[in-house]
């Protein structure tokens, strides 16, 4: 195989096993001059590399400008190795390069990690606590005592007044029926006829119930003997007014089962949230939860997850939760943006390592570099586990102590796929070698 040949091949390689990682090396700038099967060092001597001070990941062979700033390159002050192979998979760097590009590294530790999602959502109604005024027969609304959304309405206040014929007709047949038991109990009639009139009084006192008539309202009915020609309808319920029927309330024609008010009871809201499927498997109903908002500075809120939608969202492929979040004292609003925190169970005596310091593939594989001693880094996989405030527990691949990299990781990484691509080539020539002769 030709030096030109094999070079092309090495790149060719090289580039496969960094799987589009990022390669600052010049490659044909700095050259390859010689291949065996052994693993040839690199020296300054034999290439003449030179760098930039002000940015160190401008190297090339011979001197020159930087294309970045335009300053004149500097040699690269060592006669030692820049890199050489070490042990299968490891590269050993010289401390000028770890100089150059600020390699640091960290060491393993065995702790716990408190976990928790941080998020964006924003606060609605709780609908368990909304509540939709109606009717139960037909009429015609005379007069309105809420007119505006947002108006505060207090359980009992009135709401408005109807007309209804139905309603007329019910209460004069309860007043009849009341006339003719009272008339049957004077008149000394015989027990069975008295309680007869009492039980069509008292089925005409349902009906005014079923209606939603007040008790008070009856027994002020029976007080008068006399037909209202308008009811007042009450709230069910203390809140603000969310939804109103039409501009006007006044002069509408209600049917039953129409709904003409709701009102909202704000002493609790829900915080609508969206959660990334990586999320799924430590979330639950019941999770602790703080809020805070950009309104009230200093302030956080408690609240608790309640629920999740049975389906994912296909658009965005997230899952909605809904926290339930205290507001005795009304500060907090329905639609209102809210930075969401949410405590997770997170991981115990488990070995953790900075979040930056792992390498992440697009085919799941995940690799740390780890300083082995005496300049040599070795890039190993790992199996992760819960992340949280840039810190990662690792399952699988490092034990206690060892030191990974935190920085610059990915150069390393790419010169020891370098240093196993030229083996490989290197050996294949020789083999290739020996078999012509």
């Amino acid at each position: 195989m030709t030096k030109v040949r094999l070079v092309a091949a090495v790149l060719a390689a090289f580039a496969t096993g960094i799987a589009g990682g990022i390669a600052i090396w010049n490659f044909d700038v700095i050259g390859v001059k010689q291949f065996s099967s052994e693993p040839a060092a690199v020296t300054q001597e034999s290439v003449g590399l030179y760098t930039c001070g002000m940015h160190p990941q401008v190297v090339q062979q011979g001197p020159g400008n930087c294309p970045i700033c335009g300053m004149r390159l500097t040699p690269i002050e060592t006669g030692a190795a820049h890199s050489e192979r070490a042990e299968p998979g490891g590269v050993r760097v010289s401390r000028n390069f770890l100089q150059n590009f600020a390699v640091r590294t960290a060491e393993v530790e065995r702790a716990d990690l408190p976990a928790r999602i941080r998020t964006i959502g924003y606060l609605d109604q709780n609908e368990e606590k909304l509540v939709s005024v109606n009717i139960k027969f037909g009429g015609w609304i005379e007069k309105s005592r809420v007119n505006t959304i947002g108006e505060r309405v207090e359980e009992g206040d009135v709401l408005f007044e109807i007309y209804s014929p139905e309603l007329v007709t019910a209460q004069e047949e309860y007043l009849e029926a009341m006339a003719y038991a009272s008339r049957l109990r004077a008149g000394g009639a015989y027990s069975e006829a008295v309680d007869r009139a009492e039980s069509l009084l008292a089925s005409a006192a349902e009906r005014l119930r079923h209606w939603d008539l007040t008790s008070h309202q009856i027994e002020q009915l029976a007080a008068v003997k006399r037909a209202s020609r308008t009811l007042e309808i009450y709230s069910p319920a203390s809140g603000y007014v969310v939804e109103k029927l039409g501009d006007s309330l006044e002069g509408l024609r209600a049917v039953p089962g129409l709904t003409l008010l709701k009102i909202a009871d704000h002493s609790t809201l829900w915080a609508e949230v969206e959660f990334y499927e990586h999320y799924l498997r430590d979330l639950r109903s019941g999770l602790p939860a703080e809020i805070t908002l950009d309104a009230f500075p200093g302030r956080r809120w408690r609240g608790e997850v309640l629920f999740f939608q049975p389906a994912m969202n296909p658009q965005t492929q997230t899952l909605t939760g809904y926290i339930e979040v205290e507001n005795s004292d009304g500060r907090l609003r329905p639609k209102m943006y809210a930075t969401i925190e949410i405590e997770l169970p997170g991981a115990q005596d488990a070995l953790i390592v900075p979040a930056q310091s792992v390498l992440r593939s697009g085919n799941d594989r995940n690799v740390v570099i780890v300083d082995v001693g005496d300049g040599v880094f070795v890039p190993r996989e790992v199996d992760l586990g819960v992340e949280s405030e840039g810190r990662i527990q690792v399952v699988d691949g490092l034990a206690e102590g060892e030191r990974v990299v935190t920085s610059s990781q990915f150069l390393l990484d790419s010169e020891s796929n370098l240093q196993v691509a030229v083996d490989k080539l290197a050996g294949s020539s020789d083999r290739a070698s020996q078999h012509a002769h």
